[in-house]
């Protein structure tokens, strides 16, 4: 950003974000009042670090049209609609970020900073800062809620966002994992390989294993539980509870491991460290894991991501049987519909379903009577 810049800093165990502008180096109140609000919520640190992001390339946005947020909740629906489809194509140009960063984003990447904006006029509503967006609401009714009090219940209107790409993220296969397993230097990388594609756990989940109190030697499974104090900021999506077994191997893999760091392990609790350099012995970021898969990359020419990783678990047990209610359960996912993108359903395999299907219940309806 040229003119407003995300700061963030560590509040104790919470990692706070806020906007300032830089030539003055003085927050912006109202988004930064906005970021906190999400933190105390107890929001995870990468989703308010794109709020922040957000916010801030919006801003630039109103600096550039000479306009300032509240005077947007004051413009008629035609031109508050023009206003926020204008910044979408704004975003879509690459305009927020800096030149060296160019790049251009995809359309589901705007379409998130835009939403990210609205939720933040809907807080400033909420406290009685700013009118609401017409562009939002074209409808209302008021009803009772269970406890009697009156609700207001409005309809979402806005119709401009940009039409969003189909993810095209394919699952890891077997052969490939084989390959990336002989190629790692380190147990350390194995397990983790080894851990993602037996659980289907996300990274960030991984990462937030403790494994003082998440692993149950006697069961040989892995639980994931929420914790928003990591030195690593890893931290379970949905603020859920799952667990996983792990195959015999893998959990004698995990003991192998245990042993194999034992000293370094013992200065905190989190299962994956580094085990090198001047961090030894602290929690294993994000940002490393995926710096080891590049690596990977480069040394085998294979591309494999912790998400492809996820997929593959999703795709083996849908193979072996499971049904897809078991298999959303064990990915954590709120809608069975993910689950269903996640393994790829397509229609040639809903036709190859409904004809093995009327190959053995082909006269149910009697309809031979019928002619």
């Amino acid at each position: 950003m040229e003119h407003y810049k995300v700061i963030s800093e560590m509040d104790g165990t919470l990692q706070c974000y806020y906007i300032c502008e830089t030539e003055t180096l003085e927050m912006v109140l109202e988004p930064s009042r906005y970021l906190m609000h999400k933190t105390m919520s107890n929001k995870s640190p990468n989703t308010v670090r794109r709020n922040a992001y957000s916010l801030a390339a919006y801003l630039e946005y109103l600096r550039i049209e000479n306009k300032t947020a509240d005077q947007v909740t004051a413009m008629e629906y035609e031109e508050q609609s023009s206003h926020f489809v204008n910044f979408l194509h704004w975003l879509k140009d690459g305009n927020h970020r800096e030149i060296e960063e160019h790049k251009i984003p995809n359309n589901g990447t705007c379409n998130a900073y835009l939403k990210d904006v609205f939720r933040f006029y809907l807080f400033m509503e909420m406290q009685g800062k700013y009118e609401s967006l017409k562009v939002l609401y074209y409808d209302s009714f008021t009803t009772l809620n269970s406890a009697g009090a009156k609700r207001r219940l409005r309809y979402r209107a806005f119709k401009g966002y940009l039409k969003e790409e189909e993810r095209k993220v394919r699952a890891a296969e077997q052969n490939e994992i084989l390959t990336l397993l002989k190629a790692c230097t380190n147990c350390r990388d194995q397990l983790l390989i080894l851990l993602a594609a037996e659980t289907g756990y996300r990274i960030g989940e991984i990462l937030g294993i403790d494994y003082t109190k998440d692993i149950d030697f006697k069961n040989h499974t892995i639980r994931i539980y929420f914790r928003d104090d990591n030195e690593n900021g890893a931290r379970a999506k949905n603020a859920e509870y799952r667990r996983a077994k792990v195959s015999k191997e893998t959990f004698e893999f995990l003991m192998y491991y245990l042993a194999e760091y034992r000293k370094l392990l013992q200065s905190q609790q989190l299962l994956f460290i580094n085990i090198a350099g001047d961090d030894a012995g602290k929690a294993l970021d994000v940002d490393a894991v995926y710096s080891m898969f590049r690596r990977m990359e480069h040394k085998t020419g294979i591309k494999v991501t912790p998400h492809m990783l996820r997929r593959y678990f999703a795709v083996m047990r849908r193979k072996a049987g499971w049904r897809l209610e078991m298999i959303s359960e064990a990915l954590g996912h709120k809608h069975l519909e993910t689950t269903i993108k996640y393994l790829n359903i397509v229609d040639d395999e809903l036709l190859e379903a409904s004809d093995a299907y009327y190959a053995k219940h082909s006269a149910l309806y009697n309809v031979q009577q019928l002619l």
